[in-house]
């Protein structure tokens, strides 16, 4: 999994090499172009060397392609570099190594560590850093093999540091791919037990209703008092299905024999809430309508874990709650102030937390919408539009 999280991420995927890869390409060419045809004061000119230019503009051209095939590219510049320094014998320019160093980089940076061909690669810079020094011309003196070393571990703790913080970027994404995952399970199945409650209680007064209705029935009624026990027999069919698909999610209920949460119980919350550092006031705004069981307790739940989010990471500062009865939705609106002067609240406010997953499931449930959002002059607000 995190390898192919890792191959997803990785710049080497894209079919075309990235504007950073023109860039070190073109560097390189123009580097080695213009050290080719100019005259070096550091070194001695080459024979060829019009042909060493044409070869930089090859090796720019696997610059470009590195990141595709890293081991290949840096294996075969190695090689051809290699034999170039035994066979030709002239001095190397610094176009030659530091294009060895890009291109060690490359494979630390995009290939595991363990890799068979890392080591591989490791052994073709070595033997590239050796040749380099053989064929310097004046012979390479102490100062120069520990340049040349400590460029070259440089580049390599470089590619290593690169790989090391992409495995732990795409490790730190799985883990809050798994924590969002957890989060809607949990939030789905607290949803589930509390409709279950819900609907079971509605059945069961149906079922009851209609029993109820059967017995009043007359002698002759049969065909009426047939009807009813079929209404009755399917309701308690349902009520048993319900509670064996549902019931599993029971084992972990904690609040089966707490009162059903609503609106009307605002009260009771906003006093839990003040008692633990949060100055909060309440807006009722419109006439207050019945509710559906479901819609009531989704928007209790909403406003709960609302002013839950603001004292964990506002502390104790003022926030504000808006309920409005419309024709068509019930609006809720929780707003709550920046922390105080010196107060450094224990986490950081950001919008995508589990709590917000939570209270957007609840929304989505009833195909209504949820905002939330830090204010402008600070605090947060979280806003739920919720059709009825």
């Amino acid at each position: 999994m995190l390898r192919q999280r890792l191959a997803r991420t990785s710049p080497a995927t894209s079919l075309a090499p990235s504007l950073a890869d023109w860039l070190v390409a073109v560097v390189v060419a123009l580097f080695a172009v213009a050290e080719e045809l100019s005259e070096r004061g550091m070194a001695p000119v080459r024979e060829h060397a019009s042909w060493w230019a044409v070869a930089g503009v090859v090796a720019a051209g696997g610059v470009l392609f590195r990141r595709r095939a890293p081991f290949a590219v840096l294996a075969a510049y190695s090689a051809a570099n290699v034999a170039a320094f035994v066979l030709v014998g002239e001095p190397p320019a610094a176009w030659q190594f530091y294009t060895q160093l890009v291109l060690l980089f490359t494979l630390l940076s995009e290939m595991a560590h363990r890799s068979a061909k890392v080591a591989v690669g490791l052994v073709a810079t070595g033997a590239y850093v050796a040749g380099m020094l053989a064929s310097t011309s004046p012979a390479a003196g102490p100062g120069d093999v520990a340049v040349a070393l400590v460029m070259t571990a440089i580049a390599a703790g470089a590619g290593l540091a690169v790989r090391r913080h992409r495995v732990l970027a795409v490790q730190a994404a799985e883990r809050g791919e798994l924590l969002a995952r957890e989060a809607v399970a949990e939030e789905r199945a607290r949803i589930a037990r509390e409709l279950h409650d819900i609907v079971a209680h509605s059945v069961s007064v149906m079922t009851m209703q209609a029993g109820g209705v059967r017995l009043m029935l007359a002698a002759g009624q049969g065909r009426e008092r047939e009807a009813l026990s079929t209404v009755e027999e399917a309701g308690r069919s349902a009520l048993i299905e319900l509670r064996r698909m549902v019931g599993l999610l029971r084992a972990a209920d904690t609040d089966r024999l707490t009162p059903h949460a609503g609106l009307d119980r605002l009260g009771d919350l906003l006093d839990q809430v003040r008692a633990a550092g949060l100055e909060v006031t309440l807006d009722v705004r419109g006439e207050p309508v019945p509710l559906a069981a479901g819609l009531d307790l989704s928007a209790y739940r909403i406003v709960q874990e609302s002013l839950t989010n603001a004292l964990k990471h506002a502390g104790p500062t003022r926030a504000a709650v808006t309920v409005a009865y419309r024709p068509a939705e019930l609006r809720l609106e929780v707003t709550n102030q920046p922390p105080p002067p010196g107060h450094r609240p224990p986490v950081a406010a950001a919008p995508g937390g589990h709590g917000l997953i939570g209270m957007r499931e609840r929304a989505a449930l009833f195909q209504g919408t949820l905002t939330a959002a830090p204010l402008p002059e600070g605090g947060f607000r979280v806003e739920a539009v919720l059709p009825l």
